[in-house]
C-alpha cells in the first residue's frame, strides 16, 4: 500500500468517525432529560437563602426607635443588659442568667444556690457590704471561693451589685 493510498483511508476512516460522533451527540440531546423546571430552581434558592440570613444587623451612629422596637433579636439582652431595664430586679435577674448562674444555679466551687436558704443565710447575715465586696473583689472561704466579678471583668460594679441583691431576695 503506497502512502497516498494509506493517507486517503485514514481520513476516511477520521471523517467516519467525526460523523459518528455528531450523530450520537444529536441523539444524546433529544433523548436526554431536559432541565429542572424553574419552579424547583426557585423553591432551592429561597431555601437556601432562609439558611445563609445573617443572624444580626451591626448598625453603626444612631438608631432610629422604630428600627429598635421593631428588632426580633434579643440575643444581646441577656448577654448585656440594658441600662433601661424595668425595674432592678429585673436587672439583677438578666445578670444572674447571663454571668451568674453557671455557679450559682449548680453550686460550682461552693458558690451558694440560688434560694437555698441554708447556705444564703450566715452569708447574708453579714450584710450587704460584706456581700458586695466579696462579689466585686473576689472571695477565698472554707467552702470555696468566688472570683473577682464572677468571672466576668467586664460587668459594671452596679451591676454586680444588682445581681447580688436578685440572689439575696431569692434565698431570704
Amino acid at each position: 500500500m503506497s502512502d497516498r493510498a494509506f493517507w486517503k483511508s485514514f481520513s476516511g476512516l477520521i471523517a467516519a468517525l467525526v460523523a459518528l460522533t455528531v450523530v450520537l451527540f444529536i441523539l444524546a440531546q433529544m433523548v436526554g432529560d431536559k432541565p429542572a423546571k424553574t419552579v424547583e430552581a426557585t423553591a432551592d434558592a429561597k431555601a437556601v437563602a432562609e439558611r445563609i440570613k445573617p443572624v444580626g444587623e451591626l448598625t453603626v451612629g444612631a438608631v432610629p426607635a422604630e428600627k429598635i422596637a421593631s428588632s426580633s433579636n434579643r440575643v444581646m439582652d441577656a448577654i448585656i443588659p440594658s441600662a433601661n431595664a424595668a425595674g432592678a430586679e429585673d436587672k439583677g435577674k438578666k445578670i444572674y442568667d447571663a454571668s451568674c448562674m453557671a455557679c450559682h444555679a449548680a453550686g460550682v466551687a461552693g458558690a451558694p444556690k440560688l434560694g437555698d436558704k441554708a447556705n444564703w443565710g450566715p452569708r447574708i447575715a453579714q450584710g450587704n457590704d460584706t456581700l458586695y465586696s466579696h462579689s466585686l473583689k473576689g472571695f477565698q472561704g472554707k467552702a470555696g471561693m468566688m472570683l473577682p466579678k464572677g468571672g466576668n471583668m467586664s460587668l459594671k460594679d452596679e451591676d454586680v451589685k444588682a445581681a447580688v441583691d436578685y440572689m439575696v431576695s431569692q434565698s431570704k
